[in-house]
């Protein structure tokens, strides 16, 4: 197996208090790895770690077959990053930008600059200050400026913050054909489950500082289960129903006391129906569903599966 990035037993300490925990993340050549975890998980601290932006206090990363040290200035020109927001020089426009970061990265095909704009879709700002760019317009200019070298890694971080669903849709495609015809690796974090799920061949899962899991996409497909979801006045009522009349024990009534999941697939909706609605049960929906990356997550990060 070939990674191109590897960390190894990671951690940072800020201030006495430990951060970022033995985290080992493994990133194949040519893959899409979906970096998950909620706000102030670590995301960005790992990825800032790996650009050289701060030092761990432990641990190590390797990218491209090297251990990055302090001196791995060549490592990072074969990079394109994102981390946090994209800071810019406000009054210069999108080409100027584009041309400045092409001189100090010592990339010297200028015909790319409009080719690259053109992929983000901001071909027709001529003479447009980014300072009047809006926070979309900005998101898809950071993304323009990682990729126009055509690094071999792109570490990018909450990349699709701030574009409409129209945005996110278009960078989504422009990530995987970036990784499809042009053979880049791609770590992405993101909050955003379902967009991470679209794209994504391996996922790691961060919560509280540590690495919960690493599991092709393809094997949280195949953990995925059906179940049935109805939404009712009374939770509590319905669910003692479900046990008392129809024999139902695998089912978990939601946090909410009003939405209750059954994963006994051999009884049909008529059936369940019909036995709440005897019983004065007002029932607002009922339907079948398959248990997403969300769920999945979800259940990891609130005491279920801890695989590291």
């Amino acid at each position: 197996m070939t990674y191109l990035v590897q960390t190894n037993r990671l951690t940072k300490v800020y201030e006495g208090k430990e951060v970022i925990s033995e985290v080992s993340m493994h990133v194949k050549k040519g893959e899409i790895y979906g970096f998950l975890g909620p706000n102030g998980a670590g995301k960005t601290t790992i990825m800032k770690m790996m650009t050289n932006l701060i030092k761990p206090t432990s641990g190590s990363i390797e990218i491209f077959g090297e251990t990055l040290t302090h001196n791995s200035y060549d490592v990072l020109k074969r990079m394109g990053t994102i981390i946090e927001y994209p800071v810019f020089y406000e009054n210069l426009t999108a080409k100027e930008i584009l041309d400045l970061h092409c001189e100090y990265m010592g990339y010297y095909d200028k015909k790319e600059i409009d080719h690259v704009l053109d992929l983000v879709k901001l071909i027709n700002t001529d003479g447009k200050p980014v300072k009047d760019f809006s926070l979309g317009m900005k998101q898809r200019l950071g993304i323009a400026r990682a990729i126009i070298t055509k690094p071999e890694l792109l570490i990018l971080d909450e990349p699709i913050n701030g574009l409409d669903p129209i945005g996110i849709k278009e960078i989504r495609e422009l990530f995987k054909m970036l990784c499809e015809e042009y053979g880049i690796t791609i770590i992405i974090s993101s909050h955003i489950l379902g967009e991470i799920e679209q794209i994504a061949d391996t996922i790691g899962i961060i919560h509280n500082g540590k690495l919960i899991n690493e599991l092709s996409i393809d094997n949280v497909n195949l953990n995925q289960t059906d179940y049935i979801e109805i939404i009712v006045d009374d939770g509590k009522k319905a669910a003692f129903i479900l046990e008392k009349n129809l024999a139902i024990t695998n089912f978990k009534l939601m946090d909410d006391d009003h939405c209750i999941r059954i994963y006994d697939s051999a009884v049909s909706q008529k059936v369940i129906s019909k036995a709440l609605i005897e019983q004065d049960i007002d029932i607002e929906a009922i339907n079948r569903k398959t248990s997403s990356l969300e769920d999945y997550f979800l259940k990891l990060v609130n005491g279920g599966i801890m695989n590291a």
